[in-house]
Order: C-alpha cells, then sequence, then structure tokens
C-alpha cells in the first residue's frame, strides 16, 4: 500500500501538473476585503494593516496554509483609497508555493443622496514556485509498498522552477447605509505562471476570476457609545473561477466589541462546509477566529476541516479618530468590514 505522505505528494503533483490551481477565497472574506474587492481599499477611512491566515485540513500532513497581509487608507483631498496586499499560498510544506503583490486604489462617487459608487483597480504580480527536488513521482516508489526506492526520475523538470507574471483586477461597490452591492474582476490580464511549455497552450493563464457579493445591516441597538452598538449583517458571496464555482451566505451579528456568525458554503458539485465564526474589538485591535466545518464527501476522509484567524489594526477606532469623524461619512453599512 502507498504511504499517506507519498499519496500526498501524488495527489499535489497531479494538481500542479495538470491544473491551473484556483485562487484560495477566505471564509472571513469580510476580515480580508480588498482582497475580495479592489473597491473597498479605503472602507476603513483611516489607515488599517490587516493579516489573514488559514489552515485547510490541518490533519493531512503537508497539505493547505495561505497568508495574507494588507494596508490601506482613505485619502479625503483625492475622494480615494489606497491600498497594497500580499497574498502567499503554501501547498506540500513548500512544494509549491504561490505569492501575489499588488497595489489597489478605489475612486468614490456620491450619485444620490447618501448612495455611493466605488470603482476599484489592482495591478501586481504573480509568482509561482516548486520545489522539484522534493516532488516524488511514481518511478521513484517501490510497486509493492509504495516506499521510495532513491532512485531518479525520468520526469523532465521545467525550464524554470519560479514563474511571474503582470495580474490585474478591477472591482465596483455600491452602497449606502443600509446595503451593498459589488462585482469583482480578477486575473483579467490572464498571468501564465504554469510550468508546462507545450505548443497547444492549453490552460492560456490563470481563468478568470469572478466575484459577487453583497450584504444588508440591520440596527439592532444604536447610541452615543461605539461600544453598546449592535447590528445583524446577512450577507452572500459568489465566486467563479473556471470550471470550479461556490456560494457563501450566513448572517453575523455584532454587539459592542463582540461579533460571531454562521455561514454555509456550496460548490455546486456538492455541500462544502458550515462555518463558524466568532471575535472581539478592543481598541484599535480585531482579533477574529472561524472554523469550517467540512459537509462534503471529504469529511469522511478526516480532513480536520480548516481553520482561519483573521487580525486588523484600524486606526479609525482609535479616540482621535474619533473626534474627527465629522470629516469622513462613517454612516455606511461597513461595520462588518471594519
Amino acid at each position: 500500500m502507498i504511504k499517506l505522505p507519498f499519496l500526498t505528494l501524488g495527489i499535489i503533483c497531479m494538481a500542479i501538473v495538470a491544473l491551473q490551481a484556483q485562487d484560495p477565497v477566505f471564509s472571513q472574506f469580510h476580515a480580508a476585503p480588498i482582497q475580495t474587492n479592489p473597491a473597498f481599499a479605503g472602507v476603513a477611512f483611516a489607515p488599517r494593516l490587516t493579516a489573514n491566515y488559514r489552515n485547510q485540513w490541518p490533519q493531512w500532513p503537508n497539505a493547505y496554509s495561505t497568508y495574507a497581509l494588507a494596508y490601506d487608507q482613505w485619502i479625503d483631498g483625492m475622494n480615494s483609497g489606497v491600498g497594497l496586499r500580499i497574498m502567499a499560498d503554501n501547498a506540500g510544506n513548500g512544494l509549491y508555493r504561490t505569492m501575489h503583490t499588488a497595489a489597489t486604489y478605489s475612486y468614490q462617487v456620491q450619485v444620490a443622496d447618501r448612495l455611493y459608487f466605488r470603482l476599484g483597480a489592482e495591478a501586481g504580480f504573480l509568482q509561482n514556485r516548486i520545489n522539484w527536488n522534493a516532488l516524488v513521482f511514481g518511478d521513484q516508489l517501490n510497486p509493492v509498498n509504495g516506499n521510495g526506492n532513491g532512485q531518479s526520475s525520468s520526469e523532465t523538470p521545467p525550464d524554470n522552477f519560479t514563474q511571474y507574471d503582470f495580474d490585474a483586477a478591477a472591482g465596483l461597490l455600491i452602497f449606502n447605509s443600509n446595503f451593498h452591492f459589488g462585482v469583482a474582476l480578477h486575473h483579467i490580464s490572464s498571468p501564465d505562471v504554469g510550468f508546462l511549455n507545450t505548443s497547444s497552450n492549453l490552460y492560456g493563464g490563470i481563468p478568470l476570476r469572478f466575484a459577487l457579493h453583497g450584504g444588508l445591516e440591520i440596527p439592532i441597538l444604536t447610541n452615543n457609545n461605539a461600544d453598546g452598538e449592535a447590528f445583524l449583517s446577512p450577507n452572500i458571496l459568489f465566486v467563479s473561477q473556471g470550471d470550479f464555482a461556490q456560494l457563501n451566505g450566513g448572517v453575523h451579528a455584532g454587539f459592542g466589541r463582540f461579533f460571531a456568525g454562521a455561514s454555509y458554503r456550496h460548490t455546486f458539485g456538492n455541500a462544502d462546509a458550515a462555518i463558524l465564526t466568532g471575535g472581539f474589538r478592543y481598541g484599535i485591535l480585531k482579533i477574529g477566529y472561524s472554523y469550517d466545518w467540512t459537509l462534503s464527501a471529504l469529511a469522511n476522509a478526516g480532513t480536520g476541516g480548516a481553520h482561519e484567524v483573521s487580525f486588523a489594526l484600524n486606526l479609525s477606532e482609535s479616540r482621535e479618530w474619533k473626534r474627527q469623524r465629522n470629516k469622513p461619512d462613517l454612516n455606511n453599512c461597513f461595520k462588518l468590514f471594519r
């Protein structure tokens, strides 16, 4: 029988060679807003730093982990938001790594009384890297027990183990004090960071990622003390890329310093996961945690679901910024995203 580590390596190798990988999508997409839609840049108005970590299938050896770091802020004199973000994905304990770095810009237009449009654009670079020497192919396995036989593989390595290409995205956000609706297109430039050099060019770069999202903010309790505010936020996210599509729907609630939520993710081929989220805010610090409870057939494979942790330092919650709240208009529906 093939041992689990080699089976895992084989699965990852097939994914690398035969597929163009889908983008990671955070379950706490509200905690990684400019990764969802570049039009979210500056939505907190004050400078904000966010960090996200996702550990998918933790009970499988060397599975997937995703890291993201972002900075964004509003420039009042330009009626614009700017941001920078980095996202890295690690599969197979370094066998296959991706990194995406990008600069983001958004511009806001008021089209009616308390109704706003935001246009967003993003430009950056994608990097894919493969650790060829750590890969194990079929001709390196003992056919009886599945152990490595120490021999070199006859597989031909790619010309380069690291690939780069330019990447671009655009988005639109429509909102007022009660609802928001947005659409985003990623990989507009169809970046090609694959390792296969084929004359037919079967894949033609990373597939376009289309995202459609929306939500409401329903006040439950409001007063002059921000720590006493309470709200409900039903939200939905649809993502389509290549042959893959997913739909997330759920409700989050905030009460003062604490927030919690429950949502469901469906991948159209099957039920995927139930997602539970919770966290708190203290001053400028906001921390969130979520767990994906697997509902698909993978639940029987003992993957362990997925864990996510998010951190944010949001200066709009500082005392100094609150004294200046008459400058930007914070009467919108983005408490969940801030």
